[in-house]
């Protein structure tokens, strides 16, 4: 992964830790992990990465015919901007819902919804670009059992 600090000419490099300094972070994902949800990630921005306090942002593949784990987000919301593909979402209490989206379309996500996206074709690998009002990559991710009556 590639991050590069780009400060402006009127930073001061030389402030304490807890100040803050003008400073674009610009960061170059080239290796990709696994999420709790069983998903291929490239973390962009977050708080490792560039130091965020309150957002976080990543790009997650769903392969062709792919699925998620269930999961749910603790405490945090979820907005999505699906880039390539055709995915359908079931949600809520034991995944009984469901809303099917395609390239293009922006999705908002309420903290603690239980949710699961697949892909819906066999061919192509759906795209998105995930951003939450979480610094962290995963620490906030819950996996959810959607059999369970609790």
């Amino acid at each position: 992964m590639t991050v590069q600090h780009s400060f402006s000419e009127h930073s001061d490099i030389s402030k304490s830790p807890d100040q803050t300094l003008s400073a674009i972070v610009t960061v170059r994902p080239d290796v990709e992990t696994l999420t709790r949800q069983r998903l291929p990630y490239f973390v962009g921005i977050s708080k490792s990465t560039a130091g965020a306090k309150g957002v976080s942002m990543n790009l997650v593949i769903i392969p062709a015919g792919g699925t998620a784990e269930p999961h749910f987000h603790r405490d945090y919301e979820t907005a999505i901007y699906l880039i390539k593909g055709r995915v359908e979402t079931r949600y809520g209490e034991g995944l009984k819902q469901s809303v099917i989206n395609e390239a293009g379309d922006f999705i908002f996500i309420p903290p603690g919804v239980p949710h699961q996206p697949y892909n819906l074709s066999d061919t192509e690998p759906a795209h998105a670009l995930v951003a939450r009002n979480d610094p962290n990559e995963q620490e906030n991710v819950v996996l959810y059992d959607p059999t369970s009556k609790g």
